[in-house]
């Protein structure tokens, strides 16, 4: 088989350390009975893993990998993962629960995750291999340089956890950052006015070096402020000092007005 090229177009840096391979695997603990979609197995170095375990649903772009994807357990969709209809696909099978595997290309990270949660589909845990920066800043708290709007907004679906880092030597052709893995962990849906929320988070950190008070200007202030004083909160605090909880009773009490 000749030596196949990594496609700078496609963000390809292709995972080959056997260890990383198999700890990103035993990341999630699934059954029989499950189901694993896996977005862009390349040549397949961590989809070997994830057959043993389970049914595997994968997602490639790049055709020449179908001389290297076949496995039991496995389901090969050579579809550009942001233009499939994840729920039509999915009813085509039977699971317990449902998981999200993936070393996905950086340019396209966010885009991705996003897809996901608008596609509805009822996932249990996302583990995915990305920039390390990335990692920091999705997992990122209250009061880190890395808090942002991003944090919140993820934080809001899930509890997000960084599981270890990979260097940059664990990839061919070597990329220029390191990585880092990291579990999202599927958060139980509360009542709130998501378009509000959503906005709300927008806005606050639209400016990071502006406190809260001047970004949220056309905004009932005097509800944010006694709400801010209520939990101890200064009233020129900045956005990123401020935790999920905080934005999401700001956004259910300007709903209630």
């Amino acid at each position: 088989m000749e030596k196949l090229i990594a496609k700078k177009s496609l963000g390809q840096n292709f995972l080959h350390d056997e260890n990383i391979l198999q700890k990103i695997a035993n990341s999630i603990e699934v059954k029989e009975n499950d189901l694993i979609i896996e977005i862009g197995p390349g040549k397949g170095a961590l989809t070997k893993y994830l057959v043993k375990k389970c049914q595997v649903v994968a997602f490639e772009i790049d055709t020449r990998m179908k001389d290297y994807l076949n496995y039991n357990n496995l389901d090969v969709y050579y579809q550009d993962f942001l233009k499939v209809n994840l729920q039509e696909i999915l009813n085509n099978y039977q699971y317990e629960n449902l998981y999200i595997i993936a070393n996905i290309p950086y340019y396209i990270t966010t885009p991705i995750i996003e897809y996901i949660i608008n596609s509805n589909i009822n996932i249990q845990q996302m583990v995915l291999l990305v920039q390390k920066e990335v990692a920091m800043r999705f997992s990122a708290l209250p009061g880190s340089k890395l808090y942002s709007s991003i944090s919140v907004y993820l934080q809001y679906y899930f509890n997000i956890q960084k599981l270890f880092d990979v260097s940059n030597k664990c990839f061919s052709p070597v990329p220029k950052v390191d990585s880092a893995v990291i579990k999202f962990t599927k958060k139980n849906k509360i009542s709130i006015n998501e378009k509000l929320f959503f906005k709300l988070v927008r806005d606050s950190f639209q400016f990071k070096r502006k406190t809260l008070k001047n970004n949220l200007y056309n905004y009932n202030w005097s509800i944010i402020k006694d709400l801010l004083i209520s939990e101890n909160y200064q009233e020129n605090i900045r956005a990123e000092d401020l935790p999920l909880e905080i934005f999401i009773k700001i956004t259910n009490l300007l709903d209630k007005k």
